[in-house]
């Protein structure tokens, strides 16, 4: 992908790239973290879930609420899934949603391990862009190292006063040559640099936001890639991102 970006100044550490007529930014970063919120199996009160409870703050902060749903009849505790495969787990939110699903409803929010998605760093709101990504724009990444591709949706934010860029979902580090990534540790995430490319405003209008399947997305990027008109078209090979 050739990038008809300019410098737009650097966050915690990344530089930032503009796309001159503003319908996009780029980044490039080797660092990674894995985000499981989303998953049904994410977190659970023995631990046993795919990340750790004190990423998710529980129980010992007061933002907690802010990862896990509150349960309804108790707010001191987080609402356990009362059936079904993951019976016992806790519904781990996105700051994406169905914005008519039910909040206790894990089908309500970005299923970490199905969808690639990435994440917006608290406090992100450099001086150099005009125009910032919310949940719901969408983007296209690359492996620089081993050129896997793929379309993404930007459905969380968080991780405190020195979040990074780079945070990103199960299954978009398992589409650029992952195996494995564990939450919980880092570990098998593939190593070396990726690039980012987001447009900010892209995002669904409504209901239409989300849920949205990740075919849908992929044709998306596909057609703001073309009409940006700020890529070598010919070069690039985005693979339709199905987990499934």
């Amino acid at each position: 992908m050739i990038l008809n970006f300019e410098p737009a100044g650097s966050f915690r550490g990344t530089n930032l790239l503009r796309q001159a007529d503003n319908l996009a930014y780029a980044y490039e970063t080797t660092f990674k973290s894995v985000d499981a919120d989303g998953a049904p199996n994410a977190y659970h009160p023995d631990n046993i879930g795919l990340d750790w409870l004190a990423n998710a703050g529980y129980p010992n902060t007061n933002w907690w609420r802010s990862v896990l749903v509150a349960d309804p009849h108790n707010s001191s505790k987080a609402y356990a899934q009362p059936d079904g495969e993951f019976e016992g787990y806790f519904v781990a939110m996105t700051s994406l949603r169905s914005p008519q699903g039910n909040k206790l409803s894990t089908s309500t929010y970005v299923d970490s391990r199905m969808v690639p998605y990435v994440v917006i760093p608290t406090g992100f709101s450099p001086s150099g862009l005009h125009n910032v990504a919310k949940p719901g724009d969408v983007g296209f990444t690359r492996h620089l190292g081993n050129n896997k591709t793929t379309t993404f949706i930007v459905a969380d934010s968080g991780g405190g006063s020195d979040a990074k860029l780079g945070e990103a979902s199960i299954a978009l580090f398992i589409l650029l040559g992952g195996q494995e990534p564990n939450p919980k540790n880092g570990q098998g995430v593939p190593s070396g640099k990726i690039q980012y490319v987001i447009f900010p405003g892209s995002r669904k209008a409504g209901p239409a936001i989300w849920p949205r399947t990740n075919e849908d997305i992929h044709e998306q990027v596909m057609d703001l890639i073309l009409s940006a008109a700020a890529y070598d078209t010919s070069r690039m090979k985005a693979r339709t991102n199905s987990m499934s």
